[in-house]
């Protein structure tokens, strides 16, 4: 399927909104101007220029944040903006949407924070969430020096009902792949497999033949985390992995639910045959956090589902060297099935992120001021160059135009993905950041994936989607576990429909997929 693309800034609404507000510090017709295009902050004059730090509490989900006085990026952008950017970064999506919510409805947001595209919809229909519609000054040209463009199809996933509530960043590359440990394929003397077939006997051989020579039958073929384990060998069959990635992808030239795939039950009784072989790790659906790379680094299995950022970095390498000298993972293209080959399922028109503002700061001119000027300035050149690198003759130096990184950005620049909060040029970013993974970025970056459409859905009133995923996930590892026959696939989908209104869900998903074009 194509579609056109209008390249636009990714926050020219932004950049608009941001020169309004700045301008409302000027006299005469510009005030006139910006009190025309931004009400919120109309009359505010000089109020509006900060005479301290402006503190700006902003919240998001991630992990590796330094202590205040050990962030170099927060101390590069206080100085340079006149801000105390005070970040909070919670590690896992469900830990940081239950604190979110707390505040919310305690009335005490932060100044700048993560949503997904279900929150940012109820918080805006509560009245919670600043509308940035009335600020947009249209005839305003998008800045030269603004680096991360974007379609303009992905400031949609930013509007409810019209008006737009959120920031989008722009979306990441595709991580994700089957990794496969090459030594073990060697001592075997197997050849890497190419069809489901050809992994389900890799994945015995793996189990049973004592591939790391330690005489102790404590290996398994298989490891992974839930039923993303599989998302290679659902693509075989042209399913995308449910819970993970997403449900909803065109098939034939119409939409397409997983649950309601008919190849659904095909793939789930062939991965019920892996299960069965054992061949697969017995604690996949209870793996958490960084348990299924440690199971990888320490020789417990021989393929894994995983981003290459988990196992393919120099610091991932030297790990599980450490472990073991002889071991070597290698990327291992998706087994091919009755639909073809897919490495699992993609979102590409996917924010990787919303960043909204509470409705509150529109009381609060300096503050909004100083939030746009933030965004502005790390979105532009000079801004985005040192929230992807750092300081130069620090972090990096330039080399012949290049940028080449020094051993302090690995030390100190984990983090620095937080800051950039409109995004960044991927392509240049990770091959200047990466250059010895550069074969496996375009690797997995290339391969073949179906392409999801859920970042354009946001569930209807009257649907509990955590309730219905907890349903559809507790039954599916019946299926697989041979708990519940497969004939009865047609009858967990009447209660999935119905009890759990999942009719309802795909129905509104339909709709606004086809009203965004996606689908005809």
């Amino acid at each position: 399927m194509k579609k056109s693309w209008k390249r636009v800034t990714a926050v020219s609404a932004v950049l608009a909104l941001g020169g309004s507000l700045l301008a409302g510090c000027a006299t005469g017709d510009a005030d006139k101007k910006q009190s025309s295009a931004s009400p919120a902050t109309s009359n505010q004059g000089e109020s509006a220029k900060p005479t301290a730090p402006v503190t700006l509490n902003i919240s998001l989900t991630g992990t590796g944040l330094p202590l205040p006085e050990a962030d170099v990026l927060k101390k590069e952008l206080d100085a340079k903006l006149g801000t105390n950017l005070m970040l909070t970064a919670i590690q896992t999506n469900e830990d940081y949407n239950n604190q979110l919510r707390v505040r919310m409805s305690g009335g005490n947001s932060p100044d700048l924070f993560q949503v997904s595209n279900i929150d940012m919809k109820e918080y805006a229909d509560k009245g919670l969430l600043l509308d940035l519609t009335p600020y947009l000054d249209k005839e305003l040209k998008p800045a030269k020096t603004f680096i991360t463009s974007l379609g303009s199809d992905l400031l949609k996933k930013s509007t409810v009902n019209g008006k737009i509530y959120a920031i989008p960043r722009n979306g990441d590359l595709p991580f994700n792949s089957f990794w496969i440990r090459k030594d073990w394929l060697d001592k075997l003397q197997l050849k890497m497999p190419t069809t489901i077939d050809e992994l389900l006997e890799v994945a015995k051989a793996f189990t049973e033949r004592d591939p790391d020579g330690n005489s102790k039958k404590d290996t398994y073929g298989l490891t992974g985390l839930e039923f993303n384990a599989f998302a290679p060998v659902l693509g075989a069959f042209g399913i995308s992995d449910m819970f993970s990635s997403g449900v909803f992808y065109g098939k034939d030239g119409k939409l397409m639910n997983a649950f309601n795939d008919p190849a659904m039950p095909q793939a789930l009784a062939f991965i019920q045959k892996m299960i069965d072989a054992n061949v697969v790790d017995p604690e996949f659906m209870t793996n958490k956090g960084s348990s299924v790379q440690q199971k990888a680094f320490q020789g417990k299995a021989g393929i894994v589902n995983m981003a290459w950022t988990e196992i393919a970095k120099d610091e991932m390498v030297n790990q599980y060297k450490t472990v073991n000298p002889n071991a070597e993972w290698v990327q291992l293209p998706a087994p091919k099935g009755p639909a073809g080959q897919f490495d699992g399922a993609f979102d590409f028109d996917k924010p990787s992120r919303l960043m909204a503002i509470p409705k509150s700061l529109e009381k609060d001119p300096v503050k909004l001021n100083k939030i746009f000027e933030f965004i502005n300035y790390v979105s532009s050149q000079e801004g985005n160059t040192l929230v992807m690198y750092g300081v130069q003759g620090k972090h990096y130096n330039l080399k012949e135009g290049k940028v080449a990184m020094t051993e302090l950005l690995a030390k100190e620049g984990n983090h620095f993905y937080m800051y950039q909060l409109t995004g960044r040029p991927n392509d240049q970013y990770l091959s200047a950041k990466f250059p010895n993974q550069k074969a496996i970025i375009e690797f997995a970056a290339k391969a073949q994936r179906i392409r999801l459409f859920d970042s354009s859905v946001v569930p209807p009133a009257g649907f509990n989607k955590a309730d219905a995923d907890r349903y559809a996930t507790e039954e599916l590892v019946k299926f697989v576990y041979g708990k519940r026959p497969i004939s009865e696939y047609s009858d967990f989908l009447k209660t999935l429909e119905g009890t759990f209104k999942y009719k309802l869900y795909t129905d509104a998903a339909e709709k606004q997929i086809k009203e965004q074009g996606l689908i005809k």
